[in-house]
């Protein structure tokens, strides 16, 4: 009896295999596991990289916004990914953050809760503990500057107002919006959200600088203060 033998994926067609369809074809007509398979680089006895690409895009649900949170260990729970393929493709998903995380346009002007929202969405995205970030505007509304004021736990990060003052006033900030993550995926501003708010309103009034929104991301969503009427201007 004649046993067949398994084939990688030097035996496929050319159009099949993930590196020179890439080359042929661009990284558009790759599929996410296709994608996968060039970072795994090679397989192992039993599964293709694609095989292995596949079996990692599951236990992610399919999703690559599940991938982006995955850790090294989750990983290398797949058989065949060693800590060597975990890294790689530790470190393709986190220039994927970093790129998405680029400041924004210097003439990023703020009309509406929308304009402060796409400004600040790529440094809260999927993150996975809380942080709270001040964006500092001049008098037509133009970003001027941007901090990370603090980050913390699951659903809290403490805030110090008069750190948000002091950067406030060294940028010349003629106005500010506040912003921070609910990694939960709740929109809905907490008792102390809304109180912090107050009180970082009120210090910035008597600075004669106003606080134009505090906006609440929840991955690709969020809550605006001043749409909601929790912020009066």
């Amino acid at each position: 009896m004649e046993i067949s033998k398994k084939k990688s994926i030097k035996d496929w067609a050319a159009d099949d295999r993930p590196r020179e369809k890439m080359l042929s074809k661009g990284p558009e007509a790759l599929s996410d596991a296709e994608l996968l398979a060039i970072l795994i680089g090679s397989g192992t006895p039993q599964k293709s990289a694609l095989e292995l690409g596949r079996e990692l895009l599951y236990m992610a649900d399919n999703s690559l916004k599940k991938l982006s949170r995955f850790s090294v260990h989750q990983i290398k729970k797949i058989k065949g990914l060693g800590s060597a393929r975990a890294v790689a493709i530790e470190a393709a998903l986190e220039l994927s953050r970093r790129r998405q995380s680029e400041p924004a346009d210097e003439e990023t002007v703020v009309g509406r809760s929308a304009d402060a929202f796409r400004f600040i969405q790529p440094f809260l995205r999927d993150k996975q503990h809380e942080e709270f970030h001040l964006m500092c505007l001049n008098q037509r509304n133009k970003i001027i500057a941007h901090f990370r004021i603090s980050d913390g736990g699951i659903s809290y990060t403490s805030v110090d107002i008069r750190k948000i003052m002091k950067l406030a006033l060294d940028s010349v900030a003629v106005a500010i919006i506040i912003a921070h993550n609910h990694p939960s995926g709740n929109l809905s501003p907490s008792e102390n959200d809304i109180k912090l708010t107050n009180r970082i309103a009120e210090a910035a009034f008597v600075l004669d600088i106003k606080l134009l929104d505090h906006i609440i991301v929840a991955n690709d969503e969020y809550t605006s203060f001043t749409d909601d009427g929790l912020i009066k201007n």
